[in-house]
């Protein structure tokens, strides 16, 4: 397995542990709003090992803004991070995962199908990495190529190791948005911006990615019920919105 960020020491920590429970983890450091380090990334992957059999493009940010403050630079960042950099990581990977007919786990977010008050510009990013994976699965499925999007509730901070239960992390800091939501509603500084539903243990969603991968399922999203709101909102966008509303803190 490698494992691709921007810091060597985090890295080399993660490899380490991976390492310890087993498994084979190389780190290469690469950041994916660089053009060139995608490609210096794939080049060393084609010439080590000749082929990809999984890409799982999971780097993103969140933020926390009200809709008019948050500006068309701040959409262009979160753009950047969470959608082009997609974007320019599966482009350099194509042509391997092609050849293998292997899988590409696009990580979207709940917040890819309804957008939430206050999240800023994160909500417009995730859903282009949706509509993203569906071009992908329409033009390159036939080819024998399997996308996944993955639409996740907020994540929980476990630490190390996990119970493979949803919902057993320890919950998550309000800190993390601190200043970026010092001017709204407290809830706006809570995982999900206050969204009624159990973190997600990583370890737990980690399993289901993979299950999905083998049974080359389409989209996973966690939790299963929050698809329901999804179709409603489509059905009827005032019953989209009041149940969305009422889903949050």
């Amino acid at each position: 397995v490698i494992i691709t960020a921007r810091h060597q020491e985090r890295l080399e920590r993660a490899a380490a542990t991976l390492r310890a429970e087993g498994g084979d983890a190389r780190p290469m450091v690469a950041d994916g709003t660089w053009p060139e380090d995608v490609e210096r990334l794939m080049e060393s992957i084609t010439g080590r090992y000749g082929r990809l059999d999984l890409l799982c493009n999971c780097a993103g940010r969140s933020s926390r803004g009200a809709i008019l403050e948050t500006t068309p630079e701040d959409f262009q960042q979160l753009l950047d991070v969470n959608l082009l950099a997609t974007i320019r990581t599966t482009r350099a990977a194509a042509r391997l995962l092609l050849a293998s007919g292997g899988h590409l786990v696009n990580i979207g977010s709940l917040a890819s199908k309804v957008a939430p008050r206050y999240l800023g510009a994160y909500p417009a990013a995730k859903f282009a990495v949706a509509a993203y994976s569906q071009q992908l699965r329409l033009e390159l499925g036939p080819q024998g190529l399997h996308v996944l999007l993955v639409c996740p509730g907020p994540i929980a901070d476990t630490g190390k190791g996990g119970s493979n239960r949803p919902g057993d992390g320890s919950p998550a800091s309000d800190s993390r948005y601190a200043e970026q939501a010092k001017d709204l509603p407290p809830e706006a500084r809570l995982p999900g911006a206050g969204a009624k539903i159990k973190q997600i243990d990583p370890d737990w969603l980690a399993g289901k990615i993979l299950t999905a991968c083998q049974r080359r399922r389409r989209e996973l999203v966690v939790p299963a019920k929050a698809r329901l709101l999804f179709v409603l909102a489509q059905i009827s966008p005032r019953l989209g919105d009041w149940l969305l509303l009422r889903s949050m803190k």
